[in-house]
């Protein structure tokens, strides 16, 4: 068993090589012999058939490359399901009422001036009002402000 060789290629006693006076992997062509066409990476100095060939897609007609034109109805973008963003952030809001709901910080921020007063008034529910409504603003994904646009993320 000494003289087989298990994971060779080729008959026992061939060696490493495969067949005997061909080095490298069995299939693979000998040092300075070409490779089958069609196979294999381009010669240097040629483009490969995923590189950028020469001259490429011109730009869009009208618009700067890479820029769409703005959105009148949506200027901070849109949420994936198409409605406008609000330039105010969910995060900030609801922060701003855990930490000031007593006098609606958070419904200030977002243009709520009616409920804030009404915070204002009652001391944020005594507390328990602001608490759920901070908690509110940072969880659910649809709170608006004041013009009807969806807070950011």
């Amino acid at each position: 068993m000494s003289d087989q060789q298990p994971y060779s290629w080729g008959p026992p006693g061939s060696g490493p090589q495969g067949q005997p006076g061909q080095p490298g992997q069995p299939g693979q062509p000998a040092p300075g012999q070409p490779g089958q066409p069609g196979y294999g990476f381009p010669p240097p100095g040629q483009p490969g058939p995923y590189q950028q060939q020469p001259g490429g897609y011109p730009p869009p007609p009208n618009a700067p490359y890479g820029a769409y034109p703005p959105d009148a109805q949506a200027p901070y973008g849109r949420d994936p399901m198409g409605r406008p963003y609000s330039g105010k952030s969910k995060i900030v809001a609801g922060v701003l009422q855990l930490l000031l709901g007593g006098v609606g910080a958070g419904r200030w921020y977002t243009g709520h001036y009616g409920q804030a007063v009404a915070m204002l008034l009652t001391c944020g529910g005594l507390g328990i009002w602001a608490l759920i409504d901070g908690i509110m603003l940072l969880v659910k994904s649809d709170w608006t402000d004041a013009e009807g646009r969806i807070l950011k993320p």
